[in-house]
C-alpha cells in the first residue's frame, strides 16, 4: 500500500485541428492512477510549441479555463508524474521541452533507465549542461545528439535506443511528426487507437485510449517505433526480438487500471486469478472477505469465489484526497490512515475477516489498517497479499526501496504477521507468478533478484537534492 505507481504518457495527432489539449487533459484523466505529483501538456501549433505544466494532479494543474487558453492545433502530447528518479520539482515536470539545430521536440517517458547514471556523467563529462535532475532529460540529450547527425527524428530515436538500458515508453513530439517506442524488454505499457474522424492517440494504458473515444488498435511492441504523421502511422521493428519481452508483471497486480488490457491481457482477470490462487494456497476460516480500495478489491473477488467465503465492503477510502493532503504532525494525536480509510463497522464487526492486498513493503500502513479492521470490531484478521514478498530493488521505475527498507529482508513471515498485528499472513507464491497472466515472460525481479539487464553501479537518484550536511554523513 505504499508504493508510488509509475508515470503516465499520452500523444494525440488529428487529421484538422481539434482542442487536442482537452482531449490530452481526458487522457491524462484515466491515468491519473500512475502518477500524482505533476502534470503537463504540450501543444504543437504550427510548429511552436505552447504548453502548460505544474505539480499537483490533474484536475489542480489544468482548469477551464488554462485548456481553453491552449491553442487548437493537431498534435499533443502530455504527461502525469510520479518521480523515481528526480526530486518533486517544477524544473521536473514533463513533458521535457528540447530546442535544438534542427528544430523542436517534447518528450514524455515513462520508465527508468538503468544505466542513467553512466549516461548523465558521460553527458556532463563532454559540457552538457542539465537543468532537470530526472533521467528523462538524459534521453532527450542523446536523442538531440543523434538527430543532428541523422536524417529524420524517427532515425534519431532508433539510433539512441541503442545506448537505453532499461524501462522506457516514450512520446516524442516534433514540429510534423508524433512518435512512440517501447524498449525492447517492453517493461512499461503502451498502446494506440484510433477515433472515427481518424484522429490517433497513444496512451500507457487501453483505458485512457477508450476514455477519449476511441477504438483500441493493439499494444505498441516491444522494441517497435511507431511514426504518426498525417498521412497515417508506419511502424519500425529493427529493435524488436533483440531482446527477450519482460514486461513487469506488478503492472497486472497493482500499477495498472483493472478496466486496461496489457500486451492481450486483462488487468481485472489476472488479479481475480491472483485471488483465487491465493485462497488455494492460503485457505482460512473466515466469515468476510474484503480488499483494501483500490487495488486489493479484485483480488478479494477471486479470493471469495475460490474460497466460497462471501466478499463484502470492509474498508471505505477517501478518494479526495490528492497530493495537497498534509500529513497529520507528531504533536497531533490523528492517525492519517483513519484519515484515507475507514472502517465499515456493521460489515465487519463480531467477523472473522480476510483483508486482500496487493503488496507490504514496510508494514507500518499495514499493522494500522490491521488495527483500524480491530477496533471496528474485527474478531479475527487474516492478511493475504496477492504478490510475493519484496526482497529486492527494482532499477526499472517502480519506487521499491532499498532492501534496508523492506520488511520481508528482514523478517521471516511469522514475524511479519506479529509484527503488523495479523491472526495469520500469506503471501502469494512466486513459483506461480506465470499463472496471473498465462505467460512465463516477465519481469518479477523485485521478488526473485533475477534482473533482465546489468544492474547500476550509481543508485544515487538523489544527489541533486541532498543538502551539504546529508553528503557528510
Amino acid at each position: 500500500m505504499s508504493i508510488h505507481e509509475e508515470c503516465g504518457v499520452f500523444g494525440i495527432i488529428a487529421p484538422t485541428p481539434c482542442d487536442v489539449a482537452r482531449i490530452s487533459y481526458y487522457g491524462l484523466y484515466a491515468l491519473q492512477h500512475r502518477g500524482q505529483e505533476s502534470a503537463g501538456i504540450v501543444v504543437n501549433d504550427d510548429g511552436v510549441f505552447v504548453s502548460h505544466k505544474d505539480l499537483g494532479l490533474v484536475s489542480e494543474v489544468f482548469s477551464n479555463e488554462i485548456l481553453s487558453d491552449l491553442p487548437q492545433s493537431t498534435m499533443a502530447v502530455a504527461h502525469t508524474r510520479y518521480g523515481t528518479t528526480g526530486g518533486t520539482n517544477r524544473n521536473n515536470c514533463q513533458p521535457i521541452e528540447v530546442n535544438h539545430q534542427k528544430g523542436r521536440m517534447a518528450l514524455a517517458h515513462n520508465g527508468n533507465l538503468s544505466n542513467s547514471a553512466e549516461l548523465r556523467s558521460t553527458l556532463e563529462l563532454s559540457g552538457a549542461i542539465f537543468h532537470t535532475t530526472s533521467d528523462t532529460e538524459t534521453i532527450a540529450y542523446i536523442i538531440t545528439r543523434e538527430r543532428l547527425c541523422t536524417a529524420s527524428i524517427e532515425d534519431a530515436v532508433s539510433q539512441a535506443m541503442h545506448a537505453f538500458d532499461g524501462a522506457y515508453s516514450l512520446v516524442v513530439m516534433s514540429p510534423q511528426k508524433l512518435i512512440c517506442v517501447r524498449d525492447p524488454h517492453g517493461f512499461r505499457p503502451l498502446c494506440y487507437g484510433k477515433t472515427a474522424d481518424g484522429t490517433y492517440v497513444v496512451a500507457s494504458e487501453s483505458c485512457a485510449v477508450k476514455a477519449v473515444g476511441a477504438e483500441v488498435i493493439r499494444d505498441v511492441e516491444p522494441g517497435e517505433i511507431l511514426v504518426f504523421t498525417k498521412t497515417g502511422v508506419t511502424s519500425r521493428r529493427e529493435h524488436c526480438r533483440k531482446q527477450e519481452p519482460t514486461p513487469c508483471i506488478f503492472e497486472y497486480i497493482y500499477f495498472a487500471r483493472p478496466d486496461s488490457i496489457i500486451d492481450g491481457i486483462s488487468v481485472h482477470a489476472s488479479r481475480v486469478k491472483a485471488g483465487k490462487i491465493l485462497a488455494q494456497t492460503h485457505p482460512v476460516q473466515a466469515d468476510l472477505v474484503i480488499g483494501a480500495p483500490d487495488s486489493g478489491l479484485d483480488a478479494a473477488l477471486g479470493f471469495s469465489q475460490e474460497s466460497g467465503i462471501p466478499y463484502g465492503i470492509g474498508l471505505i477510502k477517501n478518494k479526495y484526497i490528492g497530493r495537497t493532503f498534509i500529513s497529520p504532525g507528531q504533536g497531533a494525536r490523528i492517525d492519517g490512515v483513519k484519515i484515507k480509510l475507514a472502517a465499515v463497522e456493521e460489515s465487519i464487526a463480531g467477523k472473522r475477516v480476510v483483508l486482500v492486498d496487493d503488496s507490504i513493503v514496510r508494514g507500518n500502513t499495514m499493522g494500522r489498517v490491521v488495527k483500524l479492521l480491530r477496533d471496528a470490531g474485527a474478531k479475527e484478521v487474516h492478511v493475504r497479499i496477492s504478490s510475493p514478498p519484496f526482497l529486492h530493488p527494482c532499477y526499472y521505475g517502480t519506487d521499491i526501496d532499498s532492501e534496508e527498507h523492506l520488511i520481508a529482508c528482514k523478517h521471516s513471515v511469522s514475524e511479519i504477521c506479529r509484527i503488523i498485528g495479523a491472526d495469520s499472513l500469506g503471501y502469494f507464491p512466486i513459483q506461480k507468478l506465470s499463472a496471473i497472466t498465462g505467460s512465463r515472460h516477465f519481469c518479477s525481479a523485485c521478488f526473485s533478484g533475477d534482473y533482465p539487464t546489468a544492474v547500476p553501479t550509481d543508485t544515487r537518484k538523489d544527489r541533486f537534492e541532498q543538502r551539504l550536511s546529508d553528503k557528510k554523513k
